[in-house]
């Protein structure tokens, strides 16, 4: 196997079989055993800083827990309450068997009141069921001895997210006592489909906008994307159109092609082109473009041994890459020559008519 520098030089008239000038911002990286084991060893650093808490040890403290985590739920308009005064069924109204817990229960009004009988108007909205209990019991203490109550919320209305793009029932998702994460709030709307993007959910807050990769806490175990979802939070997970990578030149099948969850490698992406063109290609000179944050970088493949696959199968492509197979010398040259030759033939044809009217003169 060919070995080659791994520093990055700047690209130059030499540097390039055709000689042509290219930008000095750019710089020609070759694919090495060395870059290629640098890439493995920073995927496996980042993922045992990710299981110790390193990669976001600054955002631990913020992670919810993965359990059930109760919460004081307070309540909203439109939520709906159950009020239940033991010993005293006259002012308990009961679900019976044609009714159900929502239907026989208190509403909060838009106002945030409910109205409940020897208590009067009472505002909830903000407090929560426990606090609700305390403020009824001391209301119908004056008409009641030894009052003995339990407030329920049996339908949480008031606190909402929203969950659109890939998954498979999109819509709105209740908040209630529980907390509720983001892996929660996607496997209430039936999981995410086979078209998403798992690295790249957008979670939207107050007018601002936050990336969740997702995958990194599937795969990786990086509890901290498992953000905590807050009412009113919109999370859209969208698709993996954007995930491609182009693979263009001396490839028997040229054009873009979707990534499967982040993950291809420049021999997949090869692969699926059809590989290199065994005729018109120079598998030399096998370019990796990729652009990011207003900066680009190009890898450079020398492919003329077939040992050289294992470096791309090792060499990870990102999303937007764009994969191109120089075309050989001799076939640069036919081509050259088959655009030049139609234009000869035809001067040489002109060149060899002659012209009876003027006594067969050229």
């Amino acid at each position: 196997m060919r070995t080659e520098s791994s520093v990055a030089l700047p690209v130059t008239a030499a540097d390039t079989p055709q000689a042509e000038q290219t930008p000095g911002n750019v710089t020609v990286t070759p694919i090495t055993a060395e870059l290629v084991i640098a890439h493995v060893r920073d995927s496996e650093s980042s993922f045992r800083n990710t299981q110790a808490g390193g990669r976001t040890a600054s955002r631990q403290s913020t992670v919810p827990d993965f359990g059930l985590a109760h919460q004081d739920y307070e309540l909203g308009p439109g939520d709906i309450i159950n009020v239940i005064v033991w010993d005293h069924p006259e002012i308990t109204i009961p679900a019976g068997s044609y009714r159900s817990a929502e239907q026989s229960g208190t509403l909060v009004a838009d106002d945030g009141t409910i109205f409940f009988p020897y208590a009067g108007t009472l505002k909830v909205a903000g407090k929560t069921p426990r606090q609700v209990r305390d403020i009824l019991a001391q209301r119908l203490s004056k008409v009641i001895e030894n009052v003995q109550l339990d407030v329920r919320v049996v339908a949480f209305r008031s606190k909402r997210v929203y969950v659109v793009g890939e998954v498979k029932e999109p819509g709105l998702q209740p908040i209630n006592d529980i907390k509720m994460t983001l892996v929660e709030a996607i496997n209430r709307a039936g999981g995410i489909t086979s078209e998403a993007d798992h690295g790249n959910v957008l979670l939207t807050r107050d007018g601002q906008t936050w990336r969740v990769d997702l995958q990194a806490l599937y795969e990786d175990g990086d509890t901290s994307q498992n953000v905590e979802i807050l009412p009113g939070d919109i999370v859209n997970v969208p698709d993996r159109q954007l995930n491609k990578v182009f693979v263009l030149g001396e490839v028997r099948e040229p054009g873009s092609y979707v990534m499967n969850k982040r993950r291809t490698t420049l021999a997949e992406a090869l692969s699926d082109a059809g590989f290199v063109n065994q005729i018109t290609s120079n598998p030399s000179w096998i370019y990796v473009m990729r652009s990011d944050n207003g900066t680009s970088e190009l890898f450079h493949l020398n492919a003329s041994s077939a040992d050289a696959l294992l470096l791309a199968e090792g060499f990870p492509l990102r999303p937007r890459d764009i994969v191109y197979v120089d075309v050989a010398a001799i076939a640069r040259w036919n081509r050259v020559v088959s655009n030049i030759l139609p234009t000869s033939q035809m001067l040489n044809l002109i060149s060899d008519t002659r012209f009876p009217l003027f006594n067969g003169r050229q």
